[in-house]
């Protein structure tokens, strides 16, 4: 009696709910399968020949299976332009977290003159994005004899006004007991920094470390600009390259998807290994 009552119950909330979750189940799988359609597309072509690509109704794996992959890597130079984009990530991403770090400390810990206009004036270059100052900045980086070089790649993103207002808004949560109880015990600035502000701030600095490597391994304009030696290219521009090669006149787009889904891998990699404190962050971004 219990189990058939029991039964009842359940095929009763099922009856109840399932008209209303299988609406909400089919747009979310209506909204994954169309969000993950370039993706699958750009799969499917990167094994697909040039003839196979331009055949509309063929959507299937094409015959050339992983051979598109070891073309770019090896006769195109794949690999040194994904080595070049990494080591050009990795050194952004430190430089900016140090150098947002500080700034963040010095903005929140110090008293000084103008504090809140230095402030703003850290925002206001949010105006200003590297296209915006592309001509005077490649100048500079002529007169200063860093073009092809690894400096020029770096130099432009290492200040970021938006790490310095995450980093800010964190160490300003920080209760002040901490700060008060440093200082009686006569801690010293970079000593407190490390020891007390960045193990508090680890889920931030993650979280700013995956933006910024992502936001950084995907520049094309100002390495193309800034770097004119194609072995020294980076990741983007190396996909532009193999853009510019033809087949009987025909674009050659499954070599290319081979190379985009190259390019994709390590951001991928990234996001997967610290997206939890990439949604911390955007978490704090939106109180």
């Amino acid at each position: 009696m219990g189990t058939k009552t029991q039964q009842t119950t359940v095929a009763d909330a099922v009856e109840t709910r399932l008209p209303g979750n299988l609406t909400m189940h089919a747009g979310l799988v209506g909204a994954i399968a169309l969000m993950s359609a370039p993706l699958v597309l750009a799969l499917v072509m990167s094994t697909q020949t040039t003839t196979e690509v331009y055949q509309v109704t063929n959507l299937g794996i094409g015959s050339q299976g992983l051979s598109n992959y070891q073309t770019a890597l090896t006769e195109y130079g794949f690999a040194n332009y994904m080595l070049n984009s990494l080591v050009m990530s990795v050194v952004i991403v430190v430089g900016k977290v140090t150098l947002s770090l500080l700034a963040a400390l010095a903005l929140v810990y110090y008293d000084f003159p103008f504090q809140r206009g230095v402030f703003m004036f850290v925002l206001l270059t949010l105006l200003l994005p590297v296209p915006v100052r592309i001509v005077p900045l490649f100048q500079l980086m002529a007169d200063l004899g860093w073009t092809n070089t690894l400096l020029a790649l770096t130099g432009p993103y290492i200040a970021s006004a938006t790490a310095v207002f995450l980093f800010r808004q964190h160490f300003m949560s920080i209760p002040s007991s901490l700060v008060e109880a440093a200082r009686l015990d006569g801690v010293g600035p970079l000593t407190f920094l490390v020891k007390v502000l960045i193990p508090m701030s680890r889920g931030m600095i993650a979280g700013v470390a995956v933006i910024t490597f992502i936001y950084a391994w995907n520049q094309f304009l100002w390495p193309l600009v800034a770097v004119t030696d194609k072995s020294s290219q980076v990741v983007q521009v190396g996909i532009r390259y193999i853009q510019g090669s033809a087949q009987a006149g025909l674009t050659r787009w499954g070599l290319i998807m081979a190379g985009a889904v190259l390019a994709l891998l390590p951001p991928l990699l990234v996001l997967i290994a610290l997206h939890r404190p990439l949604l911390e962050t955007f978490a704090i971004q939106q109180k």
